[in-house]
């Protein structure tokens, strides 16, 4: 059975698709079977791994609305299995309201694919809307990327309300794999304080840390994983950590 882990917090630009992406493709690397779904109607995944949202006709909004089959969408990238996203998933908020289980319609949809993978990441939306609660329904672990910024981490606290609530109401097998500071520069006291900061109210769930650089820009803009787009850079060998890290959690 598939370990699924959600990349959330309701805070954009923290990292959560780059964290998507290249941990999947570092889980890859090991040998491990990994699907990557794109939850956010932004599809900044799907666009980062080279797939053209405005081309595509079928992606997770139909699976999600019209109870398409969940194979039927599958694509391949970067040696992993992508279920895309289109702008129209932001649709699939309204929609999605009145459905009887609406928090288990994802869950519902990925459960055919259980044993055909061992690791499915879900990259959630900047929101704590129905999207990020199907995916945390879905998830047996939450990975939280965090930059490290003061203002950044306020948040945490109500991201981790909702990671209860989730856990009491719909999942209670879901738990916090780590939280992930991200877009780090040791030489900044700044950050170093933020890092500290996680540390004490995190113990022993804070992974290292993922130190800002150009080249995650740089590789999502070439349709790649910075694992092929520079397989040697310190950024990669971050996400080859982090990977070895969430194998050991």
């Amino acid at each position: 059975m598939a370990r699924v882990i959600v990349i959330a917090n309701q805070k954009g630009g923290v990292g959560k698709t780059t964290t998507a992406i290249n941990l999947g493709a570092a889980l890859a690397e090991q040998g491990r079977r990994v699907l990557l779904v794109d939850a956010d109607p932004q599809a900044s995944l799907s666009a980062a791994l080279g797939i053209d949202p405005g081309a595509l006709t079928q992606s997770l909004f139909e699976v999600l609305t019209e109870s398409l089959p969940i194979r039927s969408v599958l694509r391949e990238a970067a040696s992993m299995a992508v279920i895309p996203a289109t702008i129209d998933l932001a649709a699939a908020e309204v929609q999605l309201l009145n459905e009887v289980g609406r928090e288990r319609v994802l869950s519902d949809a990925l459960a055919p694919l259980s044993d055909d993978f061992d690791e499915i990441l879900i990259d959630c939306p900047p929101t704590l809307g129905i999207l990020t609660i199907n995916a945390l329904t879905a998830g047996s672990h939450v990975i939280i990327p965090v930059e490290c910024q003061f203002l950044a981490i306020r948040g945490l606290a109500q991201l981790m309300q909702s990671v209860d609530k989730i856990k009491r109401r719909t999942n209670p097998r879901l738990q916090l794999l780590g939280v992930l500071p991200t877009m780090y520069d040791p030489r900044n006291v700044h950050d170093q304080d933020v890092l500290n900061t996680l540390e004490a109210e995190f113990p022993g769930k804070v992974f290292t840390p993922i130190r800002r650089s150009v080249r995650f820009a740089e590789s999502a803009l070439a349709g790649k994983s910075i694992l092929f787009y520079e397989t040697s850079h310190p950024g990669a060998q971050a996400y080859r950590q982090l990977a070895e890290e969430v194998q050991r959690a």
